[in-house]
């Protein structure tokens, strides 16, 4: 799960982030989109960790924010074009929070789950995006990495956006193979997420948000119920 904008950094310290980045970028003569990664403890000190000649998988989360298509932007500065903005120009607006659709099994070290998807159902709506490549009969390969789909929540504020996340992950069904979607429901509907309070050991502080029954899609409810009546009836 990653969110944007951090609601650990301060404006200083990530401004200050963002200084050190542009100095590694121009160290090595590097021009097109990137991304410098660093580590923050809790005494807001922060520390490089790597750097990535490309966009990352969160940057859905960076262009919700700043309103920047930065896929464009990485063509077209390799097509030798400029930017058309200066820093000056960008600034943040509302919250978002990407989950990363895995076909893994959280409950099992999140242990890879490969197979045929049987069913899929993105969820939509204001603020919701869906990056994906799976459809109903797609079959995950053991070979590659698990990730079925990109789940990207935008709203003004922390708050609506995670309840809004809330929501979408209570729509979005995949069946056949194990996915992290459940995992990311109790993730979305507990305290904590909710009042941000979270770091890199936060499931090692909330392993009871492991604890949680596969998801059971409305039809399957409604076939259940309609079992039960006919079988009450003698049919």
């Amino acid at each position: 799960i990653e969110i944007a904008p951090s609601n650990y950094i301060t404006d200083e310290l990530r401004t200050k982030m963002g200084d050190v980045a542009v100095k590694a970028a121009l160290a090595v003569g590097y021009v097109n989109a990137g991304t410098v990664e660093f580590l923050v403890d809790k005494n807001h000190d922060f520390f490089f960790m790597e750097m990535n000649t490309r966009l990352q998988v969160e940057h859905t989360i960076t262009e919700a924010i700043t309103g920047v298509d930065i896929v464009a932007q990485q063509i077209a500065i390799a097509a030798g074009e400029t930017l058309p903005f200066k820093q000056e120009d960008l600034s943040f607006k509302g919250s978002a929070i990407e989950f990363r659709v895995n076909a893994e099994d959280p409950q099992n070290g999140f242990f890879p789950n490969p197979g045929r998807i049987t069913r899929y159902h993105s969820p939509g709506g204001p603020g919701v995006r869906v990056d994906g490549c799976v459809y109903p009969g797609y079959t995950i390969p053991p070979h590659y990495d698990s990730m079925c789909a990109k789940l990207t929540i935008w709203a003004p504020d922390w708050e609506h956006a995670v309840t809004r996340s809330q929501r979408a992950l209570k729509e979005y069904d995949i069946r056949g193979v194990k996915t992290t979607l459940a995992f990311y429901r109790n993730i979305a509907l507990s305290d904590v997420f909710l009042q941000g309070q979270f770091d890199t050991g936060f499931m090692d502080q909330h392993p009871e948000l492991l604890d949680y029954k596969p998801f059971e899609a409305r039809e399957d409810i409604a076939a259940a119920v309609a079992v039960a009546i006919a079988a009450h009836a003698g049919l």
